[in-house]
């Protein structure tokens, strides 16, 4: 069996991509505990997607915040923790295998349980910065 690369040559010669497994986000949380932070982020070229697994060391939280601009989809990969909503009565349990939707426009914040959270975010990729030229008064 051969292996095949990201992408392959096409008709004319064109490159055109290739499905597959990227890492194993159960194998990277169960590695040993490191202090919080990104284990894997999405960076091939050309994607339509940004995708982070997120180690959240226990009690460590991601502090309320709004994004205005995208949705982004969660998926606790290992630990547990809790899911804040900007209300203090509207907290959700995350637990392994849950899946969270934060839509854009809604506040939420992340704190990790005493076993620490290892999640999987995926959102649409945000746009590189540009040079423009400055707007006439």
């Amino acid at each position: 069996m051969t292996s095949r690369s990201a992408t392959d040559a096409g008709p004319a010669g064109r490159t055109a991509p290739t499905a597959r497994v990227l890492c194993d986000a159960r194998a990277l949380a169960e590695s040993p505990p490191l202090p919080g932070g990104v284990l894997w982020k999405l960076a091939e070229s050309g994607r339509q997607l940004d995708a982070n697994v997120v180690r959240l060391a226990p009690g460590d939280r991601i502090t309320a915040h709004t994004e205005t601009q995208l949705d982004v989809m969660l998926l606790v990969v290992s630990g547990d923790g809790v899911l804040g909503t900007g209300t203090a009565d509207e907290s959700q349990p995350l637990t392994e295998g849950a899946l969270a939707w934060l839509p854009h426009g809604a506040q939420r914040s992340i704190t990790a349980g005493e076993a620490g959270l290892t999640y999987v975010t995926v959102h649409q990729r945000r746009p590189g910065m540009r040079i423009s030229t400055r707007p006439r008064p």
